[in-house]
């Protein structure tokens, strides 16, 4: 994957990175809940039947923002430099790793740091740290 610096916008990284906030500080305050993405799905598969709604409204809020965005801006090129099985272990490894830290990059990584969650510090930490890795060992090593 690439990113397009020349069109890059700092101010639609901000609104939607205030939107996310928005929407975890809501979902926390009315509901209770932590907006990890990972936990909410897994929750629509196996979780109690009261919680549906909400959980349902997320996800529909995750899968409609593309095409709000589109309203407003053309949405950025996207390209993605592996194979069909690069993609599926990736997937593979991303949900072993999720059910390991207990939490998914959205829930440790925006919702437990600005919870002060120790926990969340770690895990975050140990997601970057294994990103920063593996990009090096697949751009520089195995290049």
């Amino acid at each position: 994957m690439t990113i397009d610096w020349p069109h890059f916008s700092p101010f639609t990284a901000l609104v939607g990175g205030a939107m996310l906030a928005l929407s975890a500080g809501l979902l926390l305050f009315f509901n209770g809940r932590i907006a990890g993405v990972s936990g909410i799905i897994g929750g629509l598969l196996r979780g109690p039947q009261t919680e549906l709604r909400w959980r349902l409204a997320f996800v529909a809020g995750l899968l409609a923002a593309p095409l709000v965005f589109r309203l407003f801006a053309d949405l950025p090129a996207g390209r993605v430099d592996v194979g069909q099985a690069g993609l599926i272990a990736a997937g593979l490894l991303v949900g072993y790793g999720s059910r390991l830290g207990a939490g998914c990059t959205s829930g440790h990584g925006v919702c437990g740091l600005s919870r002060l969650s120790l926990r969340s510090l770690v895990a975050t930490l140990t997601f970057m740290g294994a990103g920063f890795i593996t990009v090096f060992v697949t751009r520089h090593l195995l290049g």
